[in-house]
């Protein structure tokens, strides 16, 4: 029981049709009178009610994935001419990457309304896309001030997006156990993100529409997952995913869903008791066998070459990915193992099968 823990303040609104009440309270309480408002495509409806109620001296639609740079500066140019003072995300972890790299350069406070799992809002970790390569980094300057949950925005998210949003959430927990800075309160607040987040998402699954309940869950896990990120800070997976995502263009949501079970599979032999605490919050016997049929009942993705990798990139990638992995994974990657790993997220194939996988290596004792 030593360790150092980092807990982030941040004002946090949970409820079902608040979304007006309070952002406009909470734009008040911040003293905002120029508000840049930036929102993602799939969150125009939300964006257009906020614009109708509050002032906003500049809009910026269609945030992008990966935050490319050029698009940054478009919005520090923006944000500027506009003497912004508060900038209002509405969106996914686009919109709000966006506006947090915004954040880093201008020092203007970040109010965000999430609209899927993303968890980027409850964070102090920022990313942007330049020539290929994403660069990260952590500022408290990019942690929204307010994080406003109204469960009426994500009811009505697409199946396939709220499956890989879902997932993504789920590897902020995952990652927790054995991030650079994971500790006994972030892997508290993992696991019990992962019954919330697993709750949910079966709850969605298994009815034609996504009831209230199961929105809050969701979004309730989703937030729990990223304060537990936050503080772990990255592991091997999402330094995967982001090696994906800045060098080759794929989706965020879609490359944590189908890297997920890979990753889990690779360190799970070297980390017994983590594997125990997440089979555990997955309502499992196995870890592997309660995400993977968590998987199977949502539809998540399974195959990185669905999603824009291509069979030609694969060894690039091993090599980019062998050169981000954590000091503190719980077990040493070389590149065949990397090449490995990638192959088989490529590919779609099953985690519990492949040879870097705990249940092989024990089978070939």
């Amino acid at each position: 029981m030593s360790f150092s823990h980092q807990t982030l303040g941040q004002r946090v609104c949970f409820g079902a049709g608040n979304l007006t009440t309070d952002v406009r309270g909470e734009t008040k309480r911040l003293g905002a009178q120029q508000i840049l408002l930036i929102a993602s495509g799939s969150a125009q409806r939300a964006a257009d009610e906020l614009h109708a109620t509050l002032r906003i001296a500049h809009r910026l639609d269609g945030a992008r994935q990966h935050v490319p740079v050029e698009e940054v500066e478009l919005a520090c140019d923006a944000a500027t001419q506009a003497e912004a003072d508060l900038i209002l995300c509405v969106g996914g972890g686009s919109a709000i990457g966006l506006g947090k790299a915004v954040a880093l350069k201008t020092r203007v406070p970040i109010l965000a309304v999430p609209t899927t799992y993303a968890g980027s809002e409850a964070t102090n970790v920022w990313g942007v896309t330049e020539a290929g390569a994403k660069a990260t980094g952590a500022d408290d300057v990019v942690l929204p001030r307010t994080v406003v949950y109204d469960a009426e925005l994500v009811r009505d998210l697409p199946a396939e997006l709220a499956s890989a949003s879902g997932m993504n959430a789920l590897a902020h927990c995952i990652d927790s156990f054995w991030a650079p800075h994971a500790d006994p309160l972030n892997r508290l607040a993992a696991e019990e993100a992962i019954r919330a987040l697993s709750r949910g998402m079966a709850q969605s699954a298994a009815a034609p529409s996504r009831s209230l309940e199961a929105s809050q869950q969701l979004q309730y896990g989703a937030y729990l997952a990223a304060t537990a990120f936050a503080s772990a800070g990255s592991g091997l997976h999402h330094k995967i995913c982001h090696v994906l995502g800045g060098s080759f263009g794929l989706p965020h949501a879609q490359t944590h869903a189908v890297m997920l079970p890979h990753v889990l599979a690779f360190n799970l032999g070297s980390a017994p008791e983590a594997g125990e605490r997440i089979a555990a919050a997955l309502g499992a016997a196995d870890p592997l066998e309660g995400l993977t049929g968590l998987r199977a009942q949502i539809g998540a993705p399974h195959a990185l070459r669905d999603h824009g990798l291509k069979e030609a990139d694969l060894e690039r990638a091993a090599e980019l990915i062998l050169g981000v992995v954590p000091a503190s994974n719980p077990r040493e990657m070389t590149l065949e193992d990397a090449a490995q790993l990638i192959r088989a997220a490529w590919a779609g194939g099953d985690p519990a099968t492949d040879l870097f996988s705990h249940r092989s290596q024990q089978s070939l004792l």
